[in-house]
């Protein structure tokens, strides 16, 4: 039971750590079209995750953000501008990239629970973090066609008004 108890502490404090590091990273290194960011033929616009019924539970999960008051809101009635959209995009990256170096830092309970840690580790991968992952990559496509769109909206106001 020690190791269980090590496992479960370990998890809390590299969560409690990738709370302060994840909204320090610049979000400039961050672009949508990049590895591993970028979206895969194979994903479809992020119609793949829709058949797992993403739409349908994604808002069911927690959002730090709702807890956390200095993180972005990833609500769109906030501000609806290319801008906000295009920060939300940075923060599905860095998301994305927080809840997967959790999953292999979790690796590590492996060697603290011998003869438990490694089914621990895969219940922590499958529910704290593949769901997340999956709604990253399922909100990145529809977020970019929001973004070019509302770019697109901008520029031809810009026009009009000059």
């Amino acid at each position: 039971m020690k190791g269980f108890w090590l496992c479960l502490l370990y998890y809390a404090a590299i969560g409690v750590i990738s709370q302060l590091i994840g909204p320090a990273l610049p979000r400039e290194w961050f672009d949508e079209n990049k590895f591993p960011y970028r979206p895969y033929n194979w994903e479809k616009g992020g119609k793949i995750y829709q058949k797992i019924g993403i739409q349908y539970w994604k808002d069911l999960v927690p959002d730090m953000s709702k807890i956390d008051k200095h993180m972005v809101r990833k609500s769109l009635q906030t501000q609806a501008d290319s801008a906000h959209i295009y920060r939300l995009l940075q923060e599905t990256c860095v998301a994305e990239l927080v809840h997967w170096i959790l999953m292999l830092l979790g690796l590590w309970s492996c060697r603290l629970w011998h003869t438990g840690g490694f089914i621990l580790w895969i219940f922590y991968a499958l529910i704290g973090h593949v769901p997340f992952i999956l709604i990253q990559r399922y909100n990145r496509p529809r977020l970019r066609r929001l973004y070019g769109t509302l770019q697109k909206r901008e520029m031809r106001k810009k026009a009009c008004e000059s």
